[in-house]
């Protein structure tokens, strides 16, 4: 656990320390509905706690007979709590957006030219297969193949190829061919698979939580037990991890996937950020990681792998995306596809065949490891100038897992530090989100998420110095004037959920 920083004051201008904080939070601060920032939350359509009848009536959620909120992404109330904060996106350049969960899309130093515009073919003004262009499978397969599996007598062909318009489609189509069993998952993680978990209810949720004292990492000899003691038949984790910036790979990588052979369990691996990896030795940068490398058999191994454009080359806008396993599994995600989505873009799926390059890929990996190195660091180093140390830094992807559990009252929790924020034009996202809890049960304070925020580093440098800089100014605020002007006089949201981007 982080020591107390002494530099932040009380409210009588006396430093507070440990103990005191935690006499204070037993005293008054035991429930959501003691703080402003959490009763927000709670009003927002989809964000009640649902009991164990189904809601068939709720006027405070219905909109027309029938209809009833999912309960928003994180980042879609975040963009909410924004708009209802000033933020458009006519005039996100006066933001600070530190809760992207996009890569900045410019060029970068030493890196491929960017994709500047698309050429369209008349033929591309039809309809794609919803599994995609038989090309772009190809490209797929072949990347895999020679990133991955050269040397292997299995190799992926076309045909254990899916292509489709996003991630979340793909694990929307995955999860609808999924029969009834139980399916186990993480906290933290992506926040996106809280509603798909609550969505296709023939997948029974089970959590395992991922603790600080091993680091975040998946204790993978419990998840063996865990199987045959629970009976798990899919196991879903995005690899690296969204949001702690951790990664499972090499021996313990192969391990996890050895579990799709031993125990009949289906492995479904986000996979988005594979490429952005941070070695010690430099020497290393170029590399990438993916469950590809121990698969033994494409067609056999219950190993379900999703990625895309969307991070490593990054280009969210494009939302071309794909999903690699058996054969038979890309023939029920065809079907799926069908009712769900229609298909990914054409005319995209046709400009991505050169961005598949393997010596391209190369290029792009290199630069973009660089890149984001530089800015990892950057900011740890300004975050550790502010008092904010981030015990465990993160090795992968563009997040950092900041815990505020040593900051003042009521500072200390992800959701009101980010309402604080928004009044400094700086978005970040709460940890509460990354608490996956279909049910939305957990009284807020108790979940082990609760006093984080993810913070990215996704977007350019002057946009990181930018939220910096805001945090400095919150936390001067404290050490000269205390905690009185915090936790309240918070902006009401406008009426209906705000349409967010995806990248906030």
């Amino acid at each position: 656990m982080s020591q107390p920083n002494s530099q932040f004051p009380s409210r009588t201008g006396t430093p507070l320390h440990f103990r005191d904080v935690v006499d204070h939070v037993i005293r008054n601060f035991k429930h959501e509905k003691d703080s402003e920032a959490h009763k927000l939350l709670r009003e927002a359509g989809g964000h009640q706690v649902k009991g164990t009848l189904p809601q068939t009536v709720n006027p405070e959620e219905e909109t027309i007979p029938g209809i009833v909120h999912p309960g928003s992404t994180g980042v879609i109330y975040c963009s909410d709590r924004a708009m209802a904060n000033g933020f458009s996106y006519s005039s996100s350049h006066e933001w600070a957006n530190l809760g992207q969960g996009a890569p900045e899309t410019g060029p970068l130093p030493n890196g491929p030219e960017r994709p500047m515009h698309v050429d369209i073919p008349i033929d591309a003004l039809e309809y794609a297969p919803t599994t995609g262009t038989r090309a772009l499978r190809e490209a797929v397969a072949n990347l895999y193949n020679h990133t991955y599996r050269q040397g292997k007598p299995s190799q992926y062909t076309y045909e254990n190829v899916c292509i489709v318009p996003g991630g979340r489609t793909g694990l929307s189509r995955v999860a609808s061919v999924i029969g009834d069993v139980y399916c186990s998952y993480q906290v933290p993680d992506y926040t996106a698979y809280d509603q798909v978990l609550s969505a296709f209810r023939r997948l029974v949720p089970v959590p395992t939580a991922l603790i600080l004292v091993n680091q975040y990492q998946l204790d993978i000899k419990q998840v063996k037990k865990d199987i045959k003691s629970q009976g798990l038949a899919v196991l879903i984790a995005s690899n690296p991890r969204n949001p702690t910036g951790q990664v499972i790979q090499g021996e313990e990588l192969k391990e996890l996937v050895s579990i799709s052979k031993e125990s009949s369990t289906t492995l479904v691996l986000d996979e988005f950020y594979s490429w952005y990896i941070y070695p010690e030795d430099e020497n290393e940068l170029g590399k990438s990681i993916s469950s590809a490398a121990y698969i033994d058999d494409v067609n056999k191994d219950s190993v379900i792998i999703i990625d895309g454009l969307t991070k490593n080359w990054r280009l969210p806008g494009w939302r071309v995306c794909w999903v690699i396993g058996p054969k038979n599994l890309v023939t029920a995600l065809s079907q799926s596809g069908s009712f769900l989505d229609g298909g990914a873009n054409h005319p995209l799926q046709l400009a991505a065949l050169p961005l598949l390059d393997p010596a391209r890929v190369q290029q792009e990996k290199l630069a973009l490891q660089t890149h984001f190195k530089m800015k990892r660091d950057h900011v740890l180093h300004r975050l550790d100038k502010l008092g904010l140390h981030v015990s465990i830094p993160p090795s992968s992807t563009f997040y950092i897992w900041l815990n505020l559990e040593h900051l003042p009252i009521p500072l200390n929790n992800g959701l009101t530090f980010f309402e604080e924020l928004l009044k400094e034009k700086t978005i970040v996202i709460p940890g509460i989100f990354f608490d996956i809890n279909p049910s939305h049960r957990r009284n807020l304070f108790d979940s082990p998420c609760h006093h984080f925020v993810r913070l990215s580093f996704g977007p350019p440098l002057e946009t990181l110095d930018k939220g910096l800089d805001a945090m400095e100014r919150i936390l001067r605020r404290v050490r000269k004037e205390g905690t009185r002007n915090f936790g309240h006089n918070y902006k009401k949201s406008h009426d209906g959920f705000a349409t967010g981007s995806h990248a906030i």
